[in-house]
């Protein structure tokens, strides 16, 4: 295995800057070309109102499925290409279930789906998607409410095929760097006023266990009828801010985001490699 620290924590000079300067990289490929890898984050609709389907930070709007878009699929693009053999498009590709282009790519992405809703045509095309090899990762949702929501859209589209604990000898923790479980990242914002590593109680949907519930990680998959892998959530934790925020300061990179680009490339790696 490649020692973590010594690879990762050597990127420190290419950090991206507290003031929004974007990492680049250079002899990029064009964008979507069948021969790299692509970033795909899917767009979906969510149920309520402000601080349900929608929520206003950074001074706009934000819908549930942008959280963390662009700049945590664009950074994470940067350390793939820096720290794999991959060829990567360095933009990030938002689609919905229903795009004719869903088929074009192995591994799609979603971001905090505690309200979401999918409708008839999207639950097919995910069941379809996922029946011919395609894989989902489902991050930074927290809370039971949260979970119960994501729970009950699987069993629309996925009846028989069952949420399990991920276990720390998991082959997809060890796939490039030697992980015992995944790491919990708080939003950075939060992390720096009150210095926990999970989010506050209230910022998320009812109900929700409070901190007893929030500060455990959950790491899981979704497994077929044959026990093959087919999707990863990871709750009660947001593995994309380690990414979105790397360059707000040198301690949430050490104690985040190092870790948060190790977890992505073991989950890569091993989606592409089975």
């Amino acid at each position: 295995m490649i020692a973590l620290a010594t690879v990762i924590l050597a990127l420190l000079t290419t950090r991206a800057t507290a003031d929004g300067d974007q990492l680049s990289l250079t002899n990029t490929p064009p964008l979507r070309t069948n021969d790299v890898f692509n970033w795909v984050r899917i767009k979906y609709d969510s149920v309520g109102g402000r601080n349900e389907a929608w929520y206003f930070f950074e001074g706009r709007i934000w819908q549930r499925w942008e959280t963390d878009y662009p700049r945590a699929g664009k950074n994470l693009m940067i350390r793939l290409a820096e720290l794999t053999a991959l060829r990567v498009n360095p933009e990030p590709i938002v689609i919905r279930l229903t795009d004719e282009s869903l088929f074009q790519h192995p591994f799609i992405y979603m971001s905090d789906v505690g309200w979401m809703t999918l409708s008839d045509p999207e639950l097919v095309a995910l069941r379809k998607y996922l029946d011919t090899g395609g894989f989902l990762w489902v991050d930074d949702f927290w809370g039971q409410a949260e979970w119960d929501n994501w729970e009950e859209i699987t069993a629309q589209f996925a009846p028989k095929w069952k949420w399990t604990d991920i276990p720390s000898n998991h082959s997809i923790l060890k796939a490039v760097y030697p992980l015992d479980s995944c790491p919990q990242v708080p939003a950075r914002g939060f992390y720096v006023r009150t210095g926990s590593r999970w989010d506050p109680h209230w910022l998320h949907r009812e109900p929700n266990g409070g901190d007893e519930d929030l500060k455990h990680v959950h790491f899981k998959g979704l497994f077929d009828d044959h026990g093959r892998l087919r999707a990863i959530a990871t709750h009660n934790t947001d593995i994309a801010d380690g990414w979105e925020r790397e360059g707000e300061g040198k301690d949430f990179f050490d104690k985040f985001s190092v870790n948060s680009y190790a977890f992505a490339i073991n989950v890569i790696t091993y989606v592409m490699s089975h």
